[in-house]
């Protein structure tokens, strides 16, 4: 009788598992102690950190532009892994720019100064202005690659004069300056 009762079993149809039911994970962005969003940087923002540094940022700055910009990420294993590597190549990259313009700092340095020429009054006034973008166009001219930027102004130039000096900030704690000569139009026709 026992064999009998074994084959009943085994003729029941075997019941299907039922299908487990999936759960997504959500990446919840980590809280900091002050609870904003903790993130990793990508790349140097002013008041924010350096690349690579893992800052705490109102939950709407990271979600509504430092995430959708790329400018930073959220704080996984995986990103981490990538940032190092990252962090490299623009270390290479920064050490061949911060070369480039040393060079460029001698080149300025050797050229000593630059002319520009400008409608004036015969009183040495001038009738608009020399600024940052004159003072590059000027040094183009000389091969010298400077952009506007980097030229640091106090205040535009409004009067002719010879040896100006103007101070250019070219970045990375690289600085220098040329001297300017203002020169009128109707001089340089001569």
């Amino acid at each position: 009788m026992a064999k009998q009762k074994e084959s009943t079993k085994s003729n029941k149809p075997k019941a299907k598992p039922l299908p487990q039911k999936k759960v997504r994970v959500r990446q919840q962005v980590k809280k900091g102690e002050n609870g904003g969003t903790q993130l990793v940087l990508l790349e140097d923002m002013v008041h924010v950190g350096k690349q690579g540094q893992l800052v705490e940022v109102k939950a709407g700055y990271a979600r509504n532009y430092l995430i959708p910009n790329g400018f930073a990420i959220a704080p996984s294993e995986h990103n981490l892994r990538l940032l190092e590597r990252y962090k490299v190549r623009v270390g290479l990259a920064r050490e061949a720019r911060m070369s480039d313009l040393k060079s460029l700092a001698e080149q300025i340095a050797r050229t000593k100064s630059v002319s520009i020429e400008v409608n004036a009054t015969e009183d040495g006034h001038l009738y608009g202005s020399v600024g940052p973008l004159e003072i590059a166009r000027a040094m183009r001219g000389k091969n010298l690659l400077v952009e506007p930027d980097m030229i640091k102004l106090p205040e535009h130039l409004k009067e002719l004069g010879y040896d100006i000096p103007v101070p250019i900030s070219l970045g990375y704690d690289i600085e220098t300056s040329i001297l300017v000569n203002i020169l009128p139009l109707a001089t340089a026709r001569r």
